[in-house]
């Protein structure tokens, strides 16, 4: 028995030294944890099944958790059966969706994050002054394409690079106004809004910035663990804007070993070779619980130690549908 200790301690002494920086913020933002809660709130208030159109966030395990509890997630409405609840995912839909619910007399809960929704009636008080609105945003994003569908086709322009921004022909030059996409990178949406202010100099702001408070701590939190990580790995969705975002962030602040995983099995070991310092963050989709998974993984094959670096501690909390409030 005392020879199969020695063995295991030498094992473990094999171990290389492995130093874990934890980002904060990062993970569920409370656009985030609303949505979640609706189809849970959902779920016990109607029974299951609860229909849910397109993923509620950009997560598989969130979603398959979901799923597992009696959801049942749909591409379109035309997937819905009558009488069933159905609830619209955290990024926005078109204003066509709700009045197609309406049409069939389906009972809906909106879990569009409220600050997706501020853009929306930003982007309508522009229109209803008359102006043209530039969308700054990724194409083929549901976010996008819930803000364009808040007017009528032809209402706006959607700008995706500097070139875009660049090449811009408009009409009337001195009747602009633009909002953007809420998970964005602050630096590249920054270019892009210069190149547009530069071109057209009357061209109205948003009144507050559209890039949601917690893609900006996120990013600026990432960059902070960057200076000082060998690699980063990022929790988060393929199809997550924000997460997609945040290894970006971290490759142009100079850590350029920065991946995106979905989870603790993805990671390919082979490119953290020789590293002592690993960053870890997560986009806003991500539970927690994944990141807890990732850090285990290391345990298993480093002597980890874990420390948090804080940018700032998030307090925000966003009101129920009333048809959930308690």
């Amino acid at each position: 028995m005392p020879r199969i200790m020695n063995i295991r301690t030498r094992i473990m002494s094999d171990k290389a030294d492995l130093r874990i920086i934890l980002a904060n913020p990062r993970g569920f933002c409370a656009g985030v944890d609303r949505a979640i809660e609706i189809v849970e709130k959902a779920l016990v208030k109607y029974g299951a099944p609860v229909y849910v159109r397109h993923e509620i966030v950009h997560n598989k395990f969130v979603v398959d958790r979901l799923r597992d509890m009696g959801a049942v997630f749909v591409d379109e409405l035309d997937s819905v059966p009558d009488g069933v609840p159905v609830i619209f995912s955290a990024h926005g839909v078109p204003k066509s969706v709700p009045e197609a619910a309406e049409s069939r007399q389906l009972e809906y809960l909106d879990a569009t994050c409220p600050l997706v929704s501020k853009v929306h009636r930003g982007a309508e008080r522009h229109h209803a002054d008359g102006k043209h609105i530039l969308l700054i945003g990724h194409a083929g994003h549901p976010e996008v394409i819930g803000t364009m569908g808040q007017l009528p086709p032809g209402s706006m322009t959607l700008i995706e690079t500097e070139e875009d921004a660049e090449n811009l022909q408009v009409e009337n030059p001195e009747n602009l106004a633009f909002v953007t996409q809420t998970t964005l990178s602050l630096d590249d949406t920054a270019k892009i809004i210069s190149i547009l202010q530069r071109r057209f100099p009357a061209i109205e702001v948003p009144k507050k910035e559209d890039i949601c408070y917690a893609t900006t701590n996120r990013q600026h939190a990432v960059k902070l663990i960057a200076t000082d990580a060998d690699a980063i790995l990022v929790l988060g969705a393929p199809n997550s804007s924000n997460s997609n975002r945040l290894v970006e962030v971290a490759k142009r602040e100079g850590c350029d070993r920065s991946v995106l995983v979905e989870r603790a099995k993805d990671i390919d070991w082979s490119k953290l070779d020789g590293i002592s310092t690993l960053g870890i963050t997560a986009g806003a989709s991500a539970p927690e619980i994944l990141v807890e998974e990732v850090i285990d993984a290391c345990r298993e094959r480093y002597n980890v130690t874990v420390e948090t670096l804080t940018l700032t501690n998030e307090n925000v909390t966003f009101k129920l549908p009333r048809q959930l409030a308690s």
